[in-house]
């Protein structure tokens, strides 16, 4: 049997908090439904990674988006975009810990693999 994991990228932030919530919530759920999941922080998201910086976000008929991340962080794999932390300044002692810094090359891997689905916010 063929391990599915579900990889989201995530590119909105504080700029968009509804499709950063959106992106939050489908792998928060995912991830309760027992379902292997493999969140991307990219663009404006890359923020999402420095810590107290999801506490930021509020909104409205959702849960807290950091303990969304939260449980993503403890359930799946959150990967910080390469790029996306250079652009801003985000070394990777920066981010918090258990997420980890990717790039393209990881990412299309990921996608490529047998039983994956992928969704980008």
């Amino acid at each position: 049997m063929t391990s599915r994991t579900l990889v989201i990228k995530v590119t909105a932030g504080k700029d968009d908090p509804e499709r950063c919530g959106q992106a939050l919530t489908v792998a928060a759920t995912a991830l309760a439904s027992g379902v292997a999941v493999s969140l991307w922080l990219a663009a404006e998201a890359a923020w999402l990674a420095v810590p107290g910086r999801a506490d930021d976000i509020v909104l409205p008929h959702s849960p807290p988006l950091a303990d969304l991340l939260a449980s993503i962080v403890a359930g799946g794999t959150v990967t910080l975009c390469t790029q996306c932390a250079a652009r801003r300044d985000i070394a990777p002692g920066d981010v918090i810990e258990g997420i980890r810094v990717g790039g393209a090359p990881t990412f299309v891997s990921e996608v490529i693999a047998d039983g994956t689905q992928a969704l980008v916010y």
